[in-house]
């Protein structure tokens, strides 16, 4: 069994990973136009390309920072990369759209990223891999030593609904409204790998788990362990993948704060010999799925015990014990952003509005891109 080494991060450093669909100005269909807009970064924007990453499909890109000491800094990143893509869209004649889903594509109609690992996952996962238009958004939490990432990532689940309740941003697939408020979050688990993670008590476990699906060929290499959240070793980070695409920054920074937040804290408690608490899987998949359903109308579990509240209801209560933390990590304003969601209502919430109001899902298509203005 091969040891898996952990590079630590001295910090509870930053990193945010931001999936955008392209769509097209006319018809707000799917644009397979990535290849167009790389190359035009090449072009005219060479510093920005390693900020601007492919994905499985063409109508993918996805805007990634770099190492961010606050959830500011990380979002002024992605501020400057996003001005700098925006003004090749305009060019391309497309959108950039940040929801889960797209209410109305149709998978056959889209293409592939050329490349052999894109190929290979396609031909094993046939149907459900070529079904995959979804779009997330991934942070990651730098993490000191290597002991520490499977009892924060364990506890971490607990709060998993409320990453997604929040976020949820794709109610509608293939023409319809699914009922969900994140569709994205039942279709990815569908992939091998991807859903929630196995809950391991120490690192050899995890090492173990890595030996066995390496030589039964489930993978070839650990980033293909596609979990909702996942250690990140070659980066020193617990990358946290619950979290459906986001429209706009301002919902974006709120969550990115609170996913700071939420690791430090844990963190802290485990570095100050708190067993963090922690539920049993079946609790932990029956919240992805309350979450996933009902959004911020969901019921959630809150511990081993059974104990329930309404997730709005117990975020306020999170948001309270945070403020000292926020503070300490300089983002006090951007977690004040998860009230404001609260509020407002999500993304779904906001999608269901316009199709009810207009009947027509390329509207939907419409606010979702209009909202990349939003402050």
């Amino acid at each position: 069994m091969a040891p898996i080494e952990f590079d630590g991060s001295p910090t509870p450093t930053l990193g945010v990973e931001w999936e955008f669909a392209l769509t097209d100005k006319v018809t707000g269909d799917l644009s397979n136009s990535a290849a167009a807009l790389f190359a035009a970064v090449g072009d005219h924007h060479p510093d920005f390309a390693g900020k601007i990453h492919k994905e499985l499909l063409r109508n993918t890109v996805e805007l990634v920072t770099g190492i961010c000491r606050t959830a500011g800094e990380a979002i002024a990143d992605l501020t400057g990369t996003l001005g700098v893509v925006r003004g090749l869209t305009e060019e391309l004649g497309v959108d950039l759209y940040g929801a889960g889903t797209h209410p109305f594509a149709e998978y056959s109609t889209q293409l592939l990223t050329e490349g052999h690992r894109y190929a290979e996952l396609i031909e094993r996962t046939q149907w459900w891999g070529r079904q995959m238009l979804i779009w997330g958004v991934h942070v990651h939490v730098g993490i000191s030593h290597r002991d520490k990432v499977l009892p924060i990532l364990d506890a971490l689940l607990n709060y998993y609904p409320h990453l997604l309740a929040l976020s949820s941003s794709s109610p509608m697939w293939a023409g319809q409204d699914t009922g969900y408020a994140s569709n994205r979050a039942m279709m990815f688990q569908q992939l091998p790998t991807a859903g929630l993670p196995f809950q391991f008590r120490t690192w050899e476990q995890f090492e173990g788990f890595v030996a066995d699906q390496k030589t039964t060929g489930i993978i070839d290499h650990l980033n293909e362990i596609r979990w909702d959240i996942r250690p990140s070793p070659h980066l020193g980070t617990i990358e946290v993948r619950v979290c459906d695409g986001m429209t706009n920054l301002g919902e974006l920074s709120a969550i990115v704060a609170l996913i700071h937040c939420l690791v430090v804290d844990l963190d802290r408690r485990f570095s100050a010999g708190e067993t963090l608490p922690t539920m049993a899987p079946w609790l932990v998949q029956e919240n992805k799925w309350r979450a996933a359903r009902y959004g911020l109308d969901a019921i959630v579990i809150l511990d081993a015990d059974c104990s329930e509240k309404l997730v709005t209801d117990d975020l306020s209560a999170l948001l309270e014990r945070l403020e000292p933390i926020a503070r300490e990590l300089d983002c006090v304003d951007e977690l004040a952003g998860i009230e404001r969601i609260m509020a407002q209502g999500a993304s779904y919430q906001r999608q269901r509005a316009v199709h009810r109001r207009t009947a027509s899902l390329r509207e939907v298509v419409a606010s979702v891109v209009a909202e990349l203005d939003t402050p």
